[in-house]
């Protein structure tokens, strides 16, 4: 028999699972790679699912689907939008809304980063503190509101206490664990080259947790704009949240979806930065 009526013809996917058997993976294609690698086609695609959801939502409200008093139109929204902007609340509501969470992401980060340290470079930091944290960080949110604003009134020391709350356990949780397991001959390598404290820390413990400090940022930011919802909407003369709320109390869904929409395109705005602030870091620290 010759070597061609020995073969045998395995279909295309029964061949990728053959290849993954004898560690044999086939690498994806470098052009096809290298497209979805560019920023701008990342964009397109991401605005596809967005873009459906709009063409829905409107096929949905102009045939009579959905009566328009549950969900407005796209336009109207937008209308909403165009009015507020004009009087300019809008922007008020913007601004003070993004100025608390910078304010409580940052207090609440380095916070969550200088404890995450003492837990995750000493063992009798990880026993003092840690059940501790575990313990305050199963609290909801909501339950820290009534204290908040009976010890700090109804002020932005509240929010933005409430906001650093929710910032620290992100940040805290993640670098904390990541420090604890940096590799031991990583370690080692540097004391036997005389590295001691920071300087260890800096040289090999900081890189090798830089991954795991951008993950627990971007949660942190995440959890940042959670808990300013949560506290604007019970406590707030201002902001998205309270938009949300005074919407809501004068029947204004078109006002509810547009404070949606903000908190999202802000939400994902503030995130991109800090994906540029990741790749920079990663360039410089890995």
């Amino acid at each position: 028999m010759s070597d061609l009526d020995q073969r045998v013809i395995v279909p295309a996917d029964s061949q990728d699972a053959l290849d993954f058997a004898r560690g044999e993976l086939r690498r994806p294609d470098p052009v096809v790679r290298r497209t979805w690698d560019r920023p701008a086609a990342r964009i397109i695609a991401g605005l596809v699912l967005p873009a459906i959801i709009v063409i829905v939502w409107q096929v949905v409200t102009t045939n009579g689907a959905i009566p328009s008093y549950r969900l407005p139109t796209p336009a109207s929204v937008f209308q909403a939008g165009v009015e507020l902007a004009q009087s300019g609340q809008l922007w008020t509501h913007i601004a003070i809304s993004v100025q608390r969470v910078l304010l409580g992401f940052a207090i609440g980060s380095v916070i969550g980063l200088a404890v995450a340290g003492v837990v995750g470079l000493s063992r009798l930091g990880d026993v003092l503190l840690s059940p501790t944290l575990a313990a305050v960080r199963a609290v909801p949110s909501l339950a820290w509101v009534p204290l908040l604003i009976l010890w700090m009134q109804i002020g932005e020391e509240s929010k933005v206490t409430l906001i650093v709350i929710g910032a620290f356990f992100p940040v805290y949780t993640t670098v904390a664990s990541a420090l604890r397991h940096v590799d031991p001959q990583l370690v080692e390598a540097g004391r036997s080259f005389s590295l001691r404290g920071w300087s260890l820390f800096r040289i090999v413990q900081l890189p090798a947790v830089v991954p795991s400090v951008i993950s627990g940022l971007r949660l942190a930011l995440a959890q940042a704009w959670l808990f300013l919802v949560a506290a604007e909407l019970i406590a707030s003369s201002m902001g998205l949240g309270f938009l949300l709320t005074d919407s809501q109390n004068s029947g204004r869904v078109d006002r509810i979806l547009l404070s949606i929409v903000l908190l999202a395109l802000l939400g994902t705005l503030t995130n991109g930065i800090l994906v540029l602030v990741e790749k920079y870091l990663l360039r410089r620290w890995v």
